[in-house]
């Protein structure tokens, strides 16, 4: 049977590969270290928890709610992007709720995009950053690119070489995957440059909690006057490790928001009142929560860089987000991404997640996200160890099982 059109569109999900083979280990007893997918596992703290409980007592909170977000949820928000960024915003007109920052930029891409809209997009990147846009008719021009020098030159290449001009150019600092950081200095080029162009900006900053260097990382709404070209994506995720709960936010430029909202107004009526009311009690809260969960994963990569480094791959040290971009030892990387962590899942109980998956730029590497506590890095740093020693000996004997068949 034929596939439907946007269907089509869209390529073999790489993580399933390995979620099947994870989940066919775990079904022969393997006891699998998944540091795969980035879900964390700390629970949410107690105190927004206790504020859920007490408001969905209340069953007038069990009614439909509100698609953009309620406006003590919205005024939070705000709240915090003014004693964090030092940014004002309008939380009637510059502040949409989402349910996660995937949904919004997903419906951010529905609301802005007409078929064949080119799209500058970083490569390797998250997934919904590209596929969002093609899903919505748009094209990707992927930029391999770091936020460095390079970065504007490679831009205006990507304007030369498209018709139409490209409509917008997505951000992701600290990027997921490969936890690069951007600075303020870089921001200020970008939105000179996006004014001069008249390109729209998405950034993605739902990482800006989780830092380790003691420079927080800044938002592009910083810069004077990104406001006009741009709009941000946050989550609640992982800064109040509330995956589950699915809240995230856009705020910037009013049009943009206009247009998010309209389109959400079709699509939803806006996550549980209860969740929006617990999410709003975290924003205004005295910033201890996020530190504790920052303090948890600093700890992490410390023992997962100085533990690996001692089993004998060498994992540079990520400034931020809750993963470390690995490259593939060298005597693996002709296998690529997907091989390679088809062979950790069946030779060293260990899932990670394949670079490929994020771009065919990132097929030298794998992502290791600190979901696991330190105990269980340190095992599987043991386990990786075993796996390294014994190819080293028998290198003939390291084809993953699926590439024999």
């Amino acid at each position: 049977m034929e596939e439907f059109h946007k269907v089509r569109r869209l390529p073999p999900y790489v993580f399933e590969q390995v979620n099947r083979l994870k989940a066919s280990a775990r079904s022969r007893g393997a006891d699998i270290i998944d540091l795969g997918m980035g879900n964390p596992d700390l629970p949410t703290p107690k105190a927004i928890v206790d504020k859920l409980c007490e408001v969905v007592r209340d069953p007038r909170t069990h009614r439909y709610s509100s698609s953009r977000g309620i406006p003590g949820l919205r005024r939070a928000q705000a709240a915090y992007y003014q004693r964090r960024f030092g940014v004002k915003l309008n939380p009637d007109t510059q502040v949409v709720a989402t349910l996660g920052s995937k949904e919004g930029f997903a419906n951010m891409a529905q609301a802005i995009t007409a078929p064949g809209d080119v799209i500058l997009c970083p490569n390797p990147t998250y997934p919904i950053h590209a596929f969002g846009f093609i899903m919505s008719g748009g094209v990707i021009r992927s930029l391999q690119v770091e936020p460095d020098d390079g970065f504007i030159p490679a831009v205006e290449r990507g304007i030369r070489h498209s018709i139409p001009k490209p409509l917008a150019l997505i951000l992701n600092y600290p990027s997921n995957p490969t936890a690069l950081v951007a600075s303020l200095d870089f921001y200020k080029d970008v939105v000179a440059f996006a004014k001069k162009n008249d390109i729209i900006i998405l950034s993605d900053l739902a990482y800006s909690e989780i830092y380790f260097d003691g420079n927080p990382p800044p938002s592009v709404l910083q810069v004077p006057g990104a406001i006009d070209v741009c709009v941000e994506f946050t989550s609640m995720s992982k800064t109040f490790s509330m995956p589950g709960w699915r809240m995230g936010f856009a705020v910037g430029n009013e049009r943009l928001i206009a247009a998010l909202t309209r389109v959400k107004s079709y699509l939803d009526y806006g996550a549980f009142t209860p969740i929006q009311v617990a999410a709003a009690h975290a924003l205004n809260g005295d910033g201890a929560d996020i530190a504790e969960v920052r303090e948890v994963y600093h700890k992490r990569r410390d023992v997962m860089v100085d533990s690996f480094g001692r089993a004998g791959w060498t994992i540079p040290a990520p400034a931020a987000s809750m993963f470390a971009w690995a490259p593939i030892p060298e005597q693996f990387r002709q296998l690529g991404s997907l091989e390679f962590s088809k062979l950790l899942i069946e030779h060293a109980d260990v899932a990670v997640a394949p670079g490929i998956g994020f771009g065919e730029h990132g097929d030298d590497f794998v992502r290791v996200a600190l979901v696991e506590n330190e105990h269980r890095i340190r095992q599987a740093a043991r386990n990786i160890k075993r796996f390294l020693a014994s190819t080293a000996k028998q290198p003939n004997n390291v084809v993953p099982l699926t590439a024999r068949r």
